[in-house]
């Protein structure tokens, strides 16, 4: 063997292997590229020992299959030191990524709610039909309200919050199956249409807006993230391009894992709303002002510091990062 020709012909793929063993990264294929990267500098560095023996060569070849296995094997390392790596790479990077499905759910879903509003309250027929006069005057004027107020505040939140994150855990769980996201979705859709349409019937629409918006301006937006993740993993099972199917899966489940668990601590914020702000006999500015930030704040994490996160992932520069990400909270 000519190991300088050898060495010659490997070098790019080698010091590939070095730059993706030296970097943090936040995306499932960078990971499988190390491995695969990982797997044929092994091979060549067999075929080096065993032609030259121990070399200059082979040694820094070694050095960087040791500080790659490290990467995806062995290396112990501090949970607590994860955590600021999940928050602000990981998860914001698969939020970004799945920005537009998210509008598209959401509009779909203000689309269909405002059809069964409308068509509800066009046609009395059917407005009978969801219940009496007296049960629907209930409603509207009395049960509406009381549904936030009747239980505690705290245990309110938690049932609510634990509710919420159950549906939004089996929209990503169940997205592969292509139907469970749609059926969600116009859930969801319907349930929010036909009480517009009884309250606005009744007078009582400004209550409905007032009950609604201050938690669930967060708590839909939630809702429709999770529904965009379950989509986009079925997708990835339809049409997963290049890539196997198997490995597309694996790939876009395991980035999208990371926004199931960020779901979590988004509805559980939404659930406190909904617990400890709906329910108060505030001024609307103030309620709908307290979901609009949080909406904001969700918002800005998602779309600004994700984008971010997904440059940094892309290019390996996190210093670029955390002086964007330094911009940013400075305002």
């Amino acid at each position: 063997m000519d190991l300088d020709a050898y060495a010659a012909a490997r070098r790019d793929d080698w010091a590939r292997l070095d730059a993706l063993g030296r970097r943090r990264f936040s995306r499932g294929s960078d990971a499988d590229e190390l491995i695969e990267r990982y797997q044929a500098g092994a091979a060549d560095l067999s075929a080096i020992k065993t032609t030259a023996g121990s070399t200059a060569h082979g040694e820094r070849l070694s050095l960087s299959l040791s500080r790659a296995r490290l990467r995806f094997t062995g290396a112990p390392s501090n949970v607590l030191r994860q955590i600021p790596s999940f928050f602000m790479l990981q998860l914001p990077a698969a939020l970004y990524r799945i920005r537009w499905i998210t509008l598209v759910v959401a509009l779909v879903t203000v689309l269909v709610a405002a059809l069964y509003a409308i068509w509800v309250s066009n046609d009395p027929q059917v407005l009978a039909n969801l219940g009496s006069d007296a049960d629907l005057r209930k409603l509207a004027d009395e049960d509406f309200v009381n549904y936030y107020s009747e239980n505690p505040a705290a245990s309110f939140s938690g049932q609510v919050w634990t509710n919420n994150a159950w549906i939004a855990a089996q929209c990503i769980a169940f997205g592969i199956t292509g139907f469970y996201v749609p059926v969600v979705i116009m859930s969801n859709a319907q349930n929010l249409g036909l009480s517009a349409a009884v309250l606005f019937h009744y007078g009582e629409g400004d209550t409905f807006f007032l009950y609604i918006l201050p938690h669930g301006l967060l708590e839909l937006t939630a809702i429709f993230v999770a529904a965009a993740a379950g989509l986009r993993i079925f997708w990835a099972w339809i049409a997963p391009g290049a890539r196997t199917r198997t490995q597309a899966l694996a790939e876009d489940g395991r980035a999208l894992f990371t926004v199931a668990l960020g779901l979590v601590i988004v509805l559980f914020v939404s659930g406190i709303i909904e617990g400890f702000v709906t329910p108060q006999p505030w001024p609307w500015v103030v309620k709908i002002g307290i979901g609009a930030l949080a909406l904001a704040a969700f918002l800005v994490y998602m779309l600004l510091l994700g984008r971010l996160a997904v440059r940094a992932g892309e290019t390996g520069d996190l210093d670029e990062f955390e002086a964007g990400a330094r911009q940013l909270i400075a305002g």
